[in-house]
């Protein structure tokens, strides 16, 4: 607004300084000792030109100017982006910065809700071998929106969680549970309700007494600087604390730009990241936090691996060494608004991960990636997981 209305306020004046056309402009043009020929009605002279107008043609020059002069500015930083992105891909990844045996995998409900047995668990176990995978977060939920969740959501967890055990020793098995927040519209989970966070800490405390070994809470979307949500944590904490199980959490994606969040919320209602700093408050206050690192908007695997490891070292930054940080993997495939699965790629996430992590802290323990999801990967994402990070 403010570019528009300085050049609407240094007009040129094209109208008032156009050139003078007609019989005058022709006799002021003539040079010394010329005669013109006379016009007159039979016209036996030359014909006069038509008269031109560069006054309209000026007139336009302008808003012209304008349009380029906008599309520039909106078109240069994205450039400019996308080019520090392919430049962060570039590179070799440290030695050792392959799985350090705390990886997770999202299951789907199918797993307590009785449409998978023993037999389902055993071939998981068989997947699963020799992999870093230590965590699984199986979907429980989905909460009510009052934060409620009934048992019927999982009548077969403590079976799951027996059959784990016997087919994979120390794995974890963490509830999955999950909501959509009234952030953005007007239904969905209010956490600004006492009730509500009452709700669903008593919630996590049946899951937990059903025999799941750990929570998982993705709760979307989630703006920056939620105070409700930290005092959540805060409360589930203390709970997951007592019983000697682990608190996860999956996160957004961190600005990459500072204050993104608050720019894009303006213009769309929905601030996607979250600022780096509220990151932090978040993973000081769980055991696990999971990047959901995809659906990203890029468009190659190139920036795509970029923006990863972007985003990889952006969250080293700030997650306290006694905190699990995961970066997740897209074991998914499907074109939408946000998510391109051509770019978006197993491959070129686990080498943006490591990119990341051997610019940052590339002998961190505490680290690991989590994969997304189940009944959606294939071979490929298994054996690219598997070649990339868990070899």
């Amino acid at each position: 607004m403010e570019r528009s209305e300085q050049a609407d306020g240094h007009r040129t004046g094209t109208e008032e300084h156009a050139e003078p056309t007609g019989p005058a402009a022709r006799s002021e043009a003539a040079p010394t000792g010329v005669t013109t020929a006379p016009e007159s009605a039979g016209g036996s002279g030359p014909a006069a030109p038509a008269p031109t107008r560069p006054g309209r043609w000026r007139r336009w020059r302008r808003p012209r100017r304008i349009v380029l002069g906008v599309l520039l500015l909106l078109l240069l930083p994205l450039l400019a982006t996308q080019i520090a992105l392919r430049v962060d891909y570039t590179g070799d990844p440290a030695e050792g910065t392959l799985t350090r045996g705390r990886d997770a995998l999202w299951l789907g409900h199918a797993w307590v809700d009785g449409r998978k047995d023993d037999a389902d668990v055993a071939a998981l176990a068989h997947r699963l071998h020799g992999t870093g995978v230590r965590d699984l977060y199986v979907h429980a939920g989905p909460l009510e929106d009052d934060g409620t969740l009934p048992a019927s959501a999982y009548p077969r967890a403590r079976r799951l969680v027996a059959a784990v055990h016997r087919e994979m020793p120390g794995v974890r098995v963490q509830a999955w549970l999950g909501d959509r927040l009234a952030t953005e519209g007007p239904t969905g989970m209010h956490l600004e309700r006492a009730a509500t966070r009452d709700a669903v800490l008593g919630s996590a405390r049946a899951v937990l007494d059903s025999g799941f070994e750990g929570v998982h809470f993705d709760l979307e979307p989630l703006h920056s600087g939620d105070r409700n949500y930290l005092a959540l944590l805060d409360r589930l904490h203390r709970e997951t604390r007592a019983r000697g199980v682990p608190l996860s959490v999956a996160s957004h994606q961190i600005d990459p730009l500072p204050g993104l969040h608050s720019v894009f919320g303006a213009f769309t209602g929905h601030p996607k990241w979250w600022s780096q700093e509220f990151f932090g408050q978040v993973a000081r206050r769980v055991d696990q936090i999971a990047v959901m690192s995809y659906d990203t908007m890029q468009q190659w695997e190139s920036t795509y691996g970029g923006y990863v490891a972007q985003q990889t070292a952006l969250a080293l930054e700030v997650t306290p060494p006694t905190t699990d940080l995961l970066m997740g993997l897209p074991f998914f495939h499907e074109d939408r608004f946000g998510h391109r699965a051509s770019a978006e790629t197993v491959p070129a996430a686990v080498r943006g991960v490591r990119l990341g992590l051997s610019r940052t802290d590339a002998d961190r323990e505490r680290f690991g990636v989590a994969l997304y999801v189940d009944f959606a990967a294939t071979e490929a994402d298994w054996e690219a997981y598997r070649a990339g990070w868990a070899h």
